[in-house]
Order: structure tokens, then C-alpha cells, then sequence
């Protein structure tokens, strides 16, 4: 028969509680009538594991990367079925209910994740910092940036099409990638889904290899480096405002808020303000160029017609002006100071002259510089 369900679990180290996970998959199989295989992606277990999932006659695939991605990739590409679940093996989701999620994949979506917010979490099944503070505010970072109505984003039990995963082209290999699955799916326009799932206490006593802080840490930084308008753009582009309106002003007069004053060592704050921002915008072209030739993220339209703006002509024309308007003013500040026999300056009114100067040849060899380089990242995208 045709496998309909392959059922994959990433193991190292689960002697404790790994049989009862394949029972109680098998016992789903069986009750309800379904063609699967369960698959065991072991990461190295040295405590036995391996001759528990052999004992039961289920497959096992000896993985020798680390890593929770690495385990789960190597499962699902050994995988026979139509539709894939994956869970963890601590025995902390029941895998004798299973049948949300493959109806869910049975009715045509791409990715079905479960929801333990919605459904219940057991008294001492997730420790106090994920329940309160790392799932929520990761979950809520993820629909921010990427705009996905999912509100559990860390559960370990999700299904999903072998059709949808390699759409997905996954690359990460540590615990982040609970996070590229979901992001994936929305950037390549799968529908995803959500079930209502249990989370009950893991029947370990070791410890879990999930570590509280470093893994967040994987998955915050994965968020951000995959969304790169949020960590770069949107700050380069409130910088930027924000330095390039107040230098505008304090260039026609100082301003006095309340006895105290802004002159000209707040201007020298506010232009560096806006280069800064400059560098943020940079970045942000820079890795979003990166990402997508990387195969990190998926072409679009607007990608393509990104290096239609941004092009070589564009940036020298822009760059040249902006440096002879630097040049110019620099001259005009050498004559303020030729008329005083190149003596002592006011700097109140010096500073608004050279300082605009100093600003726009930096930026304009910034733009020329930024121009070239981002030319020769467009050859690629041209061929």
C-alpha cells in the first residue's frame, strides 16, 4: 500500500520514554486505519535508543550531523508518505491524537501546526520564562514581521505535505528551524493552519536539550536576520528623518528649548545621525541581496525591480551631485575665512557651513562606493 502518513521523531538520548511514543503512534496508525511508517531520526544516542525503535520494527536513520534540524531534515527526506507529522520524543504530546492535524493536511494545507495557548498546557509541562516571556514575545516577533496569524510558533508538534517541505528549501540546522518551517511557509505562500494541541510534563528525567537563553537567542536572531526591513531598514529610515530634519534646522538657526540651547555641536550630532541611518539602509540592501542569491529567502517582483532603482548610473549621478555640493560649500566656508585674513572664525556660523560640507562628501562617497559594489551583486541577478 501506498504510505499515506510517515510520522518522524528526532531522538538523542530517549531510552525513557521513546517507546511509549512509537506505541502509542503505532496504536494511531492502527485505530484509525491509516498507511503510515514511523521513522526515527537518531542524532547519536549512546543510551540505547536505537535498539528500542529497532525492537518495535520501526525505521531508523542514523544521523550524524547534530542538531535538532539536521535530525528532522535527514527523518522527512528518508520519509515515504504523503503527509509528514513530526513531534518530539519525551512523550510530552499525546501521538494517539493525531487526527486534527491529518485532517487538516487531508483537506489541501500545506503546513498544520498545533497550539498549545489554545489548547492546554499541564500543570509543570513548559517551564515559567517560555510560557510567560520566550513563546509569547517570540511568537508575537514572528506575526510582526513576517504577518502570520500563528500564535505558538515554538510547538514541537506540526504537520505538513512532503510537496510543501521541499518548497520550504530549509537550511537551518539547530533548534531555530521550528521557526524557518513557519516563516518559509508564508514567504513561499503555503497555507498554514493551527490545531488545538495538549502539551502534558515530559516523562524525562535528564534535563532537555533545549537551553532557555541560547536557543531564544537562535531563534530571535533568525527572526530578525530574515526580516531584514525591521533590523535594518525601518531604524535606517527613522535615523535618517529624524537627523536629516533636525540638521536642516539648526543649519537656519540655532533652536532654545527652555533656556537650553542646540547649536552647532547638536548639528554635528544630527548629520552623523543621518549617516548612520545611511548605513543602516545599507545593510538592509546588502542582506536582503545576500539572502535571496543565498537561497535564504525567495525572489520577488520587488527584489527584481530593486536593482532597477538601485543601479550603478543612478548611484554615481546622485553620489557626484551630493559630492560637489560638499566641495562647494567647503569653498564657501574658504572664503568666509580668506575675508578674515585666516584668522580667528566664529564657529556658530563657520560650523553651519562646514559641517553640511563635511556631510555631503561623506555621503556622496558613501552612495558611489555602495553604487559600484551593489552593481557587481546585480551582475549575478541579471544573469
Amino acid at each position: 500500500m501506498d504510505i499515506e502518513l510517515s510520522i518522524v521523531i528526532p531522538c538523542l538520548n530517549e531510552a525513557e520514554t521513546l517507546e511509549t511514543c512509537i506505541t502509542k503512534a503505532n496504536y494511531f496508525l492502527k485505530q484509525n486505519n491509516v498507511s503510515g511508517e514511523i521513522i526515527i531520526a537518531d542524532n547519536g544516542s549512546t543510551d540505547g535508543s536505537q535498539q528500542i525503535a529497532k525492537k518495535l520494527n520501526t525505521k531508523v536513520i542514523h544521523v550524524t550531523n547534530k542538531g535538532y534540524g539536521n535530525a528532522l531534515k535527514s527523518g522527512i527526506e528518508a520519509a515515504t508518505g504523503t503527509y509528514i507529522i513530526m513531534a518530539d520524543a519525551d512523550d510530552s504530546y499525546d501521538f494517539k491524537s493525531l487526527m486534527p492535524f491529518l485532517e487538516k493536511l487531508r483537506e489541501g494545507n500545506d503546513l498544520v501546526m498545533g497550539n498549545r495557548f489554545k489548547g492546554e498546557i499541564k500543570k509543570g509541562a513548559m517551564p515559567f520564562l517560555h510560557k510567560y516571556l520566550g513563546n509569547p514575545v517570540l511568537s508575537f516577533i514572528g506575526k510582526l514581521f513576517f504577518k502570520i496569524n500563528i500564535g505558538d510558533f515554538h510547538c514541537g508538534l506540526r504537520g505538513f505535505s512532503k510537496e510543501a517541505y521541499y518548497k520550504m528549501d530549509l537550511k537551518t540546522t539547530g533548534m531555530e528551524f521550528a521557526s524557518e518551517m513557519i516563516v518559509k511557509s508564508k514567504l513561499n505562500n503555503l497555507s498554514i493552519v493551527e490545531v488545538s494541541t495538549i502539551l502534558y510534563p515530559d516523562g524525562r528525567t535528564r534535563k532537555p536539550h533545549l537551553n532557555t537563553w541560547r536557543d531564544g537567542w537562535r531563534h530571535l536572531r533568525f527572526l530578525t536576520l530574515y526580516s531584514p526591513k525591521w533590523l535594518f531598514l525601518f531604524p535606517g529610515i527613522i535615523f535618517m528623518f529624524i537627523g536629516f530634519v533636525s540638521s536642516l534646522v539648526l543649519i537656519i538657526n540655532p533652536i532654545i528649548v527652555k533656556q537650553i540651547m542646540f547649536d552647532i555641536h547638536t548639528l554635528l550630532f544630527t548629520s552623523s545621525l543621518t549617516l548612520i541611518g545611511f548605513q543602516f539602509f545599507i545593510f538592509y540592501a546588502l542582506t536582503k541581496v545576500f539572502a535571496v542569491e543565498n537561497g535564504l529567502l525567495p525572489k520577488s517582483n520587488r527584489y527584481n525591480k530593486l536593482f532597477k532603482f538601485l543601479n550603478l548610473e543612478i548611484g554615481l549621478i546622485i553620489g557626484f551631485i551630493l559630492l560637489v555640493i560638499g566641495i562647494t560649500l567647503s569653498f564657501k566656508g574658504l572664503s568666509v575665512w580668506k575675508e578674515l585674513n585666516f584668522g580667528s572664525l566664529n564657529p556658530s556660523n563657520t560650523f553651519r557651513i562646514i559641517i553640511p560640507a563635511v556631510f555631503t562628501i561623506l555621503l556622496g562617497i558613501q552612495i558611489i562606493l555602495f553604487s559600484l559594489f551593489f552593481s557587481i551583486l546585480g551582475l549575478k541577478n541579471k544573469n
